[in-house]
């Protein structure tokens, strides 16, 4: 293997390290490694990988302390997936080629307009794992802030799909849904799909983990069945069933999306241009057809007023339109949680009692959930005009859809029981009034603190809705932990937040 200078480079002896570094590659090399002093590498150089079959670009950290031999090289878990190495592989490390698209990038940060070519060059780039968490954050902030315009937001839809797998399907209607976030416990894809499915609708649901929030609908489900599985698993369960609830990550749907989720939630930003390319581009990759979208507007849920709402709307509806796809946007309230549970597992014992109809099951989760399965009924013709909750309702109530749930779940792997917190502290009401405001976005960090969505069995269970009245010393809230020092961060955040629920003499 000859490097850039035209010098030979001496192998590499591979070494898994065992570190997990999520999905950014990474590779180790010892501090007096020849390698690093004839091609002058330091610590978070980007390197070149290669073996006889496979490379990688990834980011180099330095060893000191003698884990390593002169000779050796060590990867991180992601990095040793991607490259399919034993220990002791031959392999070679040099200079990559320089990145033209991040020329791009850093003319979008000065303002520039992307072209489709360029927007193209990106995400080919992050597809192929070439940037680093630094490149991907810069491209995210500098398309933040409304920076993308409708052509740009269509072309890096567009080019996100192309970038990853696609499903097929010989069908003339596929359905899917989404909602754009920032309402705590909103979790009702897992009740729709089962609701549609038993209609006769076809829906291959893939949805994402977490961004921003304590729990995405493949961490809620996760804790009930499988949710890893492949494109081969996605078309029989849909053939069979009628419907999947998987992890889109496991599938390589837009996989550039899956890269700028992962430091997007670092960042905690979820712009307004990405969101819709992320969501359409997912929509799209899977083969649906017709998309229902829900936007909860709220003070302080993601979208806080009806202007930015409609404005939404309408850059969604053009978006989906120009690439074939129809769309239906849900405006709904946002003011404040939907079920009990905020958290994996919390949530999915909301969507559990909600199938079994039972009769603490919470009502706002079971109404939601069929009101967006009635308006997908009603746009796929399955019902008629404003008949589409009633019907939904009616299969969630004959038990059609907590049968097609089990027959789902146990055709992914099997349904399980959703794991329990052992440690808990109550939030208790000061004194007795109305309940008049509940803060979103606080009580999600709330059940961040608490572990969730890493930690599964983590979150808070609400029991204070707007307009109820309670009683001094009634219980509003209840922080779920699994371990006693998560469950002292989030005690400490309420202790400084006792506005998080309001309660009005």
């Amino acid at each position: 293997m000859i490097n850039r200078k035209g010098k030979h480079l001496l192998p590499l002896a591979a070494r898994r390290m065992g570190i997990d570094t999520h999905q950014e590659l990474t590779i180790y090399l010892p501090s007096d490694s020849h390698v690093c002093h004839s091609e002058g590498f330091s610590a978070l150089s980007r390197v070149r990988v290669e073996s006889p079959d496979k490379q990688i670009i990834a980011t180099l950290h330095i060893v000191t302390n003698g884990l390593l031999q002169d000779q050796e090289i060590g990867f991180s878990e992601s990095a040793w997936a991607h490259m399919e190495l034993t220990d002791g592989d031959q392999v070679w490390v040099y200079h990559p080629k320089p990145l033209e698209s991040l020329s791009h990038i850093r003319a979008k940060i000065f303002g520039h307009r992307l072209t489709r070519d360029q927007i193209d060059d990106i995400v080919r780039d992050i597809a192929k794992g070439r940037y680093a968490d630094v490149h991907l954050a810069a491209f995210i902030s500098s398309c933040g802030d409304g920076k993308l315009d409708v052509e740009e937001i269509i072309d890096l839809t567009r080019a996100m799909v192309e970038a990853g797998s696609k499903l097929e399907w010989d069908l003339p209607v596929i359905v899917d849904k989404h909602c754009v976030g920032g309402l705590p416990g909103n979790r009702t894809t897992p009740i729709l799909v089962p609701i549609l499915a038993a209609a006769g609708l076809s829906m291959p649901k893939t949805s994402s983990r977490a961004i921003t929030s304590p729990a995405g609908t493949a961490d809620t489900m996760e804790t009930l069945t499988n949710v890893r599985l492949d494109l081969d698993q996605i078309r029989v369960l849909v053939k069979t069933h009628g419907g999947c609830l998987a992890w889109g990550g496991s599938v390589r749907l837009s996989p550039t999306d899956d890269l700028l989720i992962r430091v997007e939630r670092a960042l905690e930003i979820d712009s307004e241009g990405q969101l819709i390319a992320s969501v359409l581009s997912k929509k799209l990759a899977a083969g649906a057809t017709h998309v229902l979208i829900d936007i909860p507007v709220g003070s302080t849920a993601k979208i806080r007023d009806q202007a930015s709402a409609e404005r939404l709307s309408t850059l969604l509806r053009t978006v989906a339109e120009t690439l074939g796809l129809k769309v239906r946007i849900m405006i709904s309230d946002g003011s404040q949680p939907v079920g009990n549970g905020i958290g994996p597992a919390l949530e999915a014992w909301d969507i559990l009692a909600v199938l079994q109809n039972k009769k603490d099951a919470p009502q706002d989760l079971k109404i939601r959930a069929a009101e967006v399965a009635g308006e997908l009924l009603e746009m796929c013709s399955k019902a008629e005009p404003d008949k589409g909750f009633q019907m939904a309702v009616a299969l969630i109530d004959s038990g059609a859809a907590w049968k097609k749930f089990q027959e789902i779940c146990q055709a992914q792997g099997g349904l399980q029981e959703p794991p329990v917190a052992p440690y808990r502290y109550n939030m208790i009401s000061p004194r007795a009034g109305v309940v008049s405001n509940i803060d979103n976005r606080q009580l999600s960090q709330t059940a961040k603190l608490a572990g969730a969505p890493a930690d599964p069995a983590a979150g808070v269970v609400i029991y204070a809705k707007l307009g109820n009245r309670v009683k001094k010393g009634e219980t509003l809230l209840t922080i779920h932990a699994e371990s006693p020092g998560e469950l002292d961060y989030a005690v400490a955040y309420l202790n400084t937040h006792r506005q998080l629920i309001t309660v009005s003499p």
